[in-house]
C-alpha cells in the first residue's frame, strides 16, 4: 500500500498574508477618510481631502514597486546586471503618452502598443547577450539607454516628446471613468490590481522549473550550460517579462502624472530601482515592494521635513540599512527567522531529550 502524498496547501493558506495586505490596502482610503470625518461615498468619489492625496502617494508606491519588482527578477533572480532598465520604464511612459496624445489611440490600443514596444526593446537588449556578460552587459545597456535619453530630449522629436521640458497633458486624455484626477479611487484599485497580478505571476515563475534555471544562471552559468540548459533563452525570457512589467509601470506613471520628464530615462532612475531592491532584499520579490514603499515614503517625508537636505538624509538612511540589515529588510528577516527556528528546535530537543 503506497503512502498518500502530502496535501498541497490551498490558495488561502499559501497567500494568506498577501490577501491580508491587499485587503488592508483597499480599506486604507476609507480608514483615512473615517479619521477625517469623510463618508465612504466621498472617498469613492475622490472629492478631495487627505484621503485623495494619500491615495495619490500610494499609487506612486505601487508603480515604483512594480518597476522595482521587474528589476528584482532581472537582477536578483536571473543575475543580469542592467544599467539600462530605466529605458524599459521610459519607453512605457513616453510611448503611452505619445500614443494617447499625438496619435489619439484608445487606451486598449495603447496598452497593446506598449506590449509590442516592451517586447521589441527586450529583444534589442537581448541581441548583445551572446557576446557580453557581467559588467560589460551593464555598460552596453547603459549606452543603449543613454542614447534613448538623448533622443527624447532632441528638438527634432520635441513635438512628440516635449523635449527637455517633458511630455505634458497625457494623463488628461485617459478615459474619464478611470482618470486619476476625477476618479482616483478607481485608479488606485487598478494600480494595486496590476501590481498584485505581476507579483503573483513573477512568484509563480520563480517557483517553477523555469525559475530554477534562472536562479542557476545567476549562481553559476557555466554549470547550468554543462547540465544542458540553454541559458540564453532563459535570460531572454527574463528580459521580456521584466520589460513588459517595467513598461506597464511607465504607462501607469504617464496616466497618473501631469508631466513625464526625461529624468525617468536617466541613470538616476535605475539607481533608484537598485536602491529599492537592496533596501527590501535582493531576490526576494516581496522585498522589492517593501523597498519601493520605504524609498518613496522616505523621499516624500524627508523632503517635507528637511527640504534640500532630504537627499543627504536618504543617503544616511541607506547606509544605516546596509550596515545593520546587509541582506535587506526581507532578506535579513528570513535569515534571522531560519536561525530562530533552528534555535527553537535545539531548545525543544534539549528540554525533551529528543532529536539530534
Amino acid at each position: 500500500m503506497t503512502e498518500a502524498s502530502p496535501k498541497r496547501p490551498n490558495f488561502l493558506t499559501r497567500h494568506g498574508m498577501l490577501i491580508f495586505v491587499v485587503t488592508l490596502a483597499i480599506l486604507f482610503p476609507f480608514i483615512v477618510g473615517l479619521i477625517e470625518g469623510q463618508s465612504p461615498a466621498t472617498v469613492i468619489a475622490s472629492e478631495g481631502g487627505n484621503s485623495k492625496f494619500l491615495m495619490g502617494l500610494a499609487v506612486e508606491v505601487f508603480i515604483l514597486a512594480l518597476f522595482a519588482l521587474s528589476y528584482d527578477v532581472l537582477l536578483g533572480i536571473t543575475g543580469l546586471l542592467s544599467f539600462g532598465h530605466q529605458m524599459f520604464f521610459a519607453v512605457g511612459a513616453y510611448g503611452s503618452g505619445i500614443m494617447l496624445k499625438s496619435l489619439g489611440w484608445s487606451l486598449p490600443l495603447t496598452l497593446l502598443g506598449i506590449l509590442v514596444l516592451a517586447i521589441l526593446q527586450a529583444l534589442l537588449f537581448g541581441v548583445v547577450l551572446p557576446r557580453v556578460h557581467g559588467i560589460t552587459f551593464a555598460l552596453v545597456t547603459l549606452g543603449i539607454a543613454s542614447m534613448f535619453w538623448i533622443v527624447i530630449q532632441s528638438p527634432d522629436v520635441g513635438d512628440w516628446t516635449g523635449g527637455d521640458v517633458g511630455l505634458q497633458g497625457a494623463s488628461s486624455l485617459v478615459p474619464a471613468w478611470i482618470n486619476t484626477n476625477d476618479h482616483r479611487f478607481r485608479f488606485y484599485l487598478m494600480a494595486l490590481a496590476v501590481l498584485v497580478l505581476f507579483y503573483l505571476v513573477f512568484r509563480r515563475i520563480v517557483s517553477s522549473p523555469t525559475g530554477a534555471v534562472m536562479v542557476a544562471n545567476r549562481e553559476n552559468q557555466d554549470r547550468a550550460l554543462m547540465l544542458g540548459y540553454n541559458t540564453l533563452w532563459f535570460k531572454m525570457f527574463a528580459l521580456v517579462i521584466t520589460s513588459i512589467a517595467a513598461a506597464i509601470a511607465g504607462m501607469l506613471w504617464t496616466m497618473h502624472q501631469p508631466i513625464v520628464t526625461p529624468t525617468v530615462a536617466g541613470l538616476g532612475w535605475v539607481v533608484a530601482a537598485l536602491l529599492m531592491v537592496l533596501m527590501g532584499g535582493i531576490g526576494t520579490l516581496t522585498g522589492a515592494i517593501i523597498g519601493a514603499a520605504m524609498f518613496r515614503l522616505l523621499s516624500f517625508y524627508l523632503e517635507r521635513w528637511f527640504g534640500g537636505g532630504a537627499s543627504l538624509m536618504l543617503g544616511v538612511t541607506y547606509v544605516l540599512l546596509v550596515l545593520f540589515l546587509p541582506y535587506g529588510i526581507v532578506g535579513t528577516w528570513r535569515l534571522k527567522q531560519a536561525r530562530v527556528s533552528e534555535g527553537r528546535k535545539r531548545l525543544v530537543a534539549l528540554v525533551t531529550g529528543k532529536g539530534g
